[in-house]
This record gives C-alpha cells, sequence and structure tokens, in this order.
C-alpha cells in the first residue's frame, strides 16, 4: 500500500533552488596524469549533467569532453605515454562491460581488448609494452597480459576475486592482489614475471601474506626505471600503514609514522619521497615523507577532508579539498586552484559537530549538524554504506538538503566503518548488520538523553549498505524510527547473496562466515527481510533496475512482503544500477526522499 496524499507544504522555492543548486553546481575530480606526458590530463566531470570523463592539455589549456552517455561514465585512466585514454563501458548502470580506448586528442571508441570479453573489471596497468587487466564473472577471477603486437593470454585463473595491482615501469614485474586463502576482505599479493616465451604460467618472483586478518594492499612500485621498490598498505598493529618491499631482494622497510590514524601514500616523481595522506576522526592531512631523512613534513592544508592527491613532476601538490560547509575545489597545496569548468558555485553548505558516544563496542563516533531554531529537533540519522567506508567532514549536498528542509542530521560511524583501526572495522564479522545498530541506537539514545533529538520526528535512511541498516533498523528497532527511507538496499539477503556479483558473494561468505548453504541461520539473523513483520513505520525504498550490487529480485521479494502485511510503504524506482551519474535524476530521488520525509516526519 501506499501512504495518502499530504497536507504538509511543500518546501518554499527559495529553499528548493538553494538545495538543487549544490547537486547542479558543476564538480570536477582531481586530475589524472600522463607519466610520460604530464601536461596530459584526465578527469571526470558532471559539467554536462552527467558524470563524463574529459581530457584536458595543460599546454594549450584545451578542454574536451571523451565519453558521452546516457548513464554517465565513471572509471577512465591514461596511458604513460598520454596518446591514449582507456574508459569502461558497462550497459545501463550495471557495472559489467569492456574497457574501450579513444586517443588523447580525440577520434573513434575501439575495444581494448577484444578477447577478454565483457566482465566486471578487476584491476588495469597500462605499461610501455604491454597492458594487464583482470575481469571478474560468476566463474571466478581471470587475469590478462595483453602484448603489444602480441596475442592476449590469461595468466592466472581462480574461483575467489583477484585483481591487477602494479606495473614496473619496465614492464617486467607485475603484482597481482588474490584470495586464495578464502578472504578477499584479507589480500594477499603475489609477484609475476610478465616475459614468458612458453603457454605455461608466468614465473612467481615473490609472495607476500601476513595472515588471517591482516590485509595488503599494492599501491606502487617505485616510479624509477630498474627499481623493485614496491609501495605496500599494511595492518600489522591494527590500522593502516606504509612499508617498501623490494619484490626481488626480499627485503622490506617498514615505516612507522608518529600519526594516530589510517595512513596511505603514493611516490613523489623523482623517487625521494612519499605524498603521505593520514585520516583520523572524519578528517585528513597530507604530508612529504623524505625516504632519506625520514623527515615527514606537514603540508599545510584547511581542515577538512583530501578527498585525493598527487605530486607533479615540478614537486607541487595538487588535491581535492573539502569541509561539511565548503565545496570541493582542486588545488595545489600551496593555495592556487588548479582546475575548475564553471564559475558557478554551489551555495555553502552546514559544519558539522563531533560527539564521542559510549556504545557496546568501545566509544562510537557521531556527526551530527543542527538545522535552525532550537532543540530537540526532528532528525533524519543518514547511516553511510560500504560498510566500510565512513561519513566526514567534507561537503555533501544531500546531507545539507535535510537540513535545509529543517531536520538535524547524524551521521554514525559505527563499527564497521574505516578510519578506527582494524578492529572497529572487523567487529562486524559474523553478527553483520545487527552490530552496527547497536552503534546507531547508542548514538541515538545519547541525543535523545541530551535533549537534541525528539524520539517521536526521527527518520531513519541510507543508501547501500545504509539501506540495508535502514530496513533492518525499522524492523528491530521499530520504536525508535518514525520513517525510513532505504535507497539501493540489501533487502533479502538470501536473495541478494543468489543475484549480487561475485566478488560481492565472496565478501559475503567472509563476513556471515560462509555461504547461505553453510550458515543459512547467520543470513537469516541479518536479513530485513525476517523483521519486516515487525516494521511499524512508513517507509520508502528507491531501487535500480540494473542494480548489482543490491539486485532488484531481493528488493521486490521485501515489498511484495509489505504489501501482503499491509504495511505502509512506497517505491521509486529508476533505470540504471546501484546509484545514478545523471545528476537530474540524483535530484529527482533526493526529492521523492523528502516529500516522503516531510509528509511522515515533520520538522517543525
Amino acid at each position: 500500500m501506499t501512504s495518502e496524499p499530504s497536507t504538509v507544504p511543500a518546501l518554499s522555492p527559495e529553499v528548493t533552488a538553494r538545495w538543487q543548486a549544490r547537486f547542479r553546481a558543476p564538480r570536477v575530480s582531481l586530475p589524472d596524469w600522463a607519466e610520460e606526458a604530464p601536461d596530459r590530463n584526465l578527469y571526470s566531470s558532471d559539467l554536462s549533467g552527467v558524470v563524463e570523463q574529459y581530457a584536458w592539455d595543460r599546454g594549450t589549456g584545451t578542454h574536451r569532453q571523451v565519453t558521452d552517455r546516457p548513464n554517465g561514465t565513471l572509471i577512465a585512466t591514461l596511458s604513460p605515454d598520454g596518446g591514449t585514454i582507456w574508459w569502461f563501458a558497462d550497459d545501463d548502470g550495471d557495472e559489467f562491460g569492456v574497457w574501450m580506448t579513444q586517443p588523447f586528442e580525440g577520434g573513434e571508441d575501439t575495444v581494448a581488448v577484444p578477447e577478454v570479453g565483457p566482465a566486471y573489471p578487476a584491476g588495469l596497468e597500462i605499461g610501455r609494452s604491454l597492458v594487464a587487466l583482470g575481469r571478474s564473472t560468476d566463474d571466478g577471477s581471470e587475469l590478462w597480459l595483453a602484448p603489444s603486437g602480441g596475442t592476449p593470454r590469461v595468466v592466472y585463473r581462480h574461483p575467489d576475486p583477484a585483481s591487477v595491482d602494479a606495473l614496473t615501469r619496465d614492464d617486467e614485474l607485475l603484482v597481482v592482489s588474490h584470495s586464495e586463502h578464502g578472504d578477499p576482505r584479507y589480500p594477499a599479493l603475489r609477484v609475476l614475471r610478465t616475459a614468458v616465451t612458453t603457454e605455461e604460467a608466468p614465473a612467481v618472483v615473490a609472495e607476500k601474506w601476513d595472515g588471517e586478518g591482516r590485509g595488503l594492499h599494492a599501491l606502487e612500485f617505485a616510479p624509477l626505471p630498474g627499481d623493485r621498490r614496491l609501495l605496500v598498505g599494511h595492518e600489522r598493529r591494527g590500522r593502516e600503514e606504509l612499508l617498501l618491499w623490494d619484490v626481488v631482494a626480499g627485503t622490506e622497510t617498514e615505516i612507522v609514522l608518529d600519526l594516530p590514524g589510517d595512513v596511505t601514500a603514493g611516490w613523489y616523481p623523482d623517487g625521494s619521497a612519499l605524498l603521505v595522506g593520514h585520516d583520523h576522526a572524519a578528517r585528513s592531512e597530507l604530508y612529504r615523507y623524505d625516504l632519506a631523512s625520514g623527515a615527514l613534513t606537514k603540508l599545510e592544508t584547511p581542515p577538512g577532508v583530501v578527498r585525493g592527491a598527487t605530486a607533479r613532476p615540478d614537486g607541487t601538490v595538487e588535491l581535492a579539498w573539502s569541509n561539511s560547509e565548503r565545496p570541493p575545489v582542486i588545488r595545489r597545496a600551496d593555495g592556487p586552484v588548479v582546475l575548475t569548468v564553471s564559475d558557478e558555485e554551489p551555495p555553502a553548505a552546514y559544519p558539522v559537530e563531533d560527539r564521542w558516544v559510549p556504545g557496546p563496542g568501545g566509544d562510537v563516533h557521531a556527526l551530527l549538524v543542527r538545522p535552525a531554531g532550537a532543540a530537540p529537533y526532528a532528525t533524519a540519522f543518514l547511516v553511510h554504506g560500504g560498510p566500510e567506508a565512513a561519513d566526514d567532514d567534507s561537503y555533501r549536498a544531500r546531507r545539507a538538503a535535510y537540513v535545509d528542509a529543517g531536520y538535524a542530521v547524524v551521521h554514525v560511524n559505527y563499527r564497521g566503518s574505516t578510519g578506527y583501526g582494524s578492529t572497529w572495522r572487523d567487529a562486524l564479522t559474523g553478527r553483520p548488520g545487527l552490530t552496527e545498530l547497536e552503534d546507531i541506537g547508542a548514538v541515538y539514545d545519547a541525543l535523545v538523553a541530551e535533549g537534541v533529538v525528539d524520539p517521536q520526528r526521527v527518520l531513519l535512511t541510507g543508501g547501500s549498505w545504509g539501506g540495508f541498516l535502514t530496513l533492518l533498523g525499522l524492523g528491530t528497532q521499530p520504536e525508535r524510527w518514525a520513517a525510513g527511507i532505504a535507497e539501493v538496499p540489501v533487502a533479502d539477503y538470501l536473495a541478494a547473496y543468489e543475484d549480487e556479483m561475485e566478488g560481492l558473494r565472496a565478501y559475503d561468505r567472509a563476513l556471515f562466515g560462509g555461504s547461505p548453504d553453510e550458515v543459512r541461520d547467520v543470513y537469516v539473523r541479518s536479513s530485513p527481510l525476517t523483521y519486516v513483520d515487525a516494521v511499524a513505520a512508513p517507509v520508502l525504498v528507491v531501487a535500480g533496475a540494473n542494480d548489482p550490487r543490491c539486485p532488484i529480485r531481493q528488493i521486490d521479494n521485501y515489498l511484495g512482503r509489505l504489501e501482503e502485511l499491509g504495511k505502509e510503504h512506497e517505491v521509486y524506482r529508476f533505470d540504471a544500477g546501484h546509484g545514478s551519474l545523471v545528476i537530474e535524476e540524483t535530484i529527482r530521488q533526493v526529492e521523492v526522499a523528502l516529500d516522503f520525509a516531510l509528509r511522515h516526519v515533520r520538522p517543525y
């Protein structure tokens, strides 16, 4: 059943124009640049109203739209010489497709390696004399080598997830990550020699795995000819840190930094230093780490979030920065704006307040945004997806739209979130969904007790894993929530497992402790469908028709059960995958969500 039309007035034209302007103001990503032609750059932008890829020649100052597709293009990169743009072509947002190439100057698109065939992408490394690419299907993973002028062939095949991760500058060594041990959350690394004169598998040069519960992530080989040092992320001390592994000599050097949060890094182009990104408590910083002296120098950036950074050949650092009030900007670390595609500046948004709340697994970090007026507020709990992700002090148009409408907004970095150590991230293993909701409930209770949140007017909403938590929360905590909005959610976990991409099935097996055939009761315990009878609040479900991550059949199963039970619900379907790259479609989804919220949880 659907809800009756409401007499609640719509938002004023001024408020509507303000929140929509944040979505419509064109954005750009941090430009990627070709190693041997740094003036040749590639970035994504929604300038056309759809997220597409753009080429930028810094030498001439020219910009050119590379792709133009109804549902947008999210993944692309440049060849080292800057001559070729590689972009991934899926169908209608389903993430299943092939790599295409186009000359940097423009021209016809061609299928890059026709022999590979359509699949989900699993890494791409473009060398000077060969290309290594990974693909994933329901049959597992395949990694291919395609030498220039030679015949492409499979060099690795396994039923569990694997990916192409790094290639030396001379194309001689390739690093792949794999999960042959059965848990793709904690990958192992294998180094292969690419030069093979027979049909046998490439020679294995080195292997590295830190064991159960400790993943390794290949970041980059050193940017110098003949250099065999691989920059690797590890978590041997319970958080993301760095080491240098000489894959031929077999030696490694851990880089121990006196920083409280997770770190990642990339190379400076001359190989003398690392550009270090440090994430802690919903904010990030940049540092230069000198390899010879061990000196760690902070690069001055305003408080907020750095979404990506790169060191250019001249030593300057470029980054994508925003905070909760100020929109994203592509700038140099020393200040100047590097790239903009429009004079249109989106409206400012709202500051976030930090809250640390005692929870059953330790202190939970939450972010609070207040609307105008006095507390207690009608409140929207916007829970993030992932689950291995986090909410932070960055600019969020959707968050600001709810505040514009009169709601306080609360984000909860529940157990399972990244940025708070490995133990926190992994705490939901064996009990996903219910664990996170304990933390969300703890924050809810604390803010109600503080007088910030009106317990009669609280909305639960999120997308993807956040949509899953929304539906699960409506069924397991019905006393807390006045309404729920679940976007592209997992709704029936048994059916979701059957229909989702194989890489996610492998992730679920690790998270739940096995497949549904092996631990069916664990999946049932964490499935929103199990608790649908207890749902008391009206619910809106937003679903993508071509979603490979949270497939449509399992959502329809949940909606069908709501209908059978006579539960108040609405559904909005869109013709794309796990979200939309079309700005007007995104705006329409937010319109539908705000309309639903205003009808069921009045802000004033």
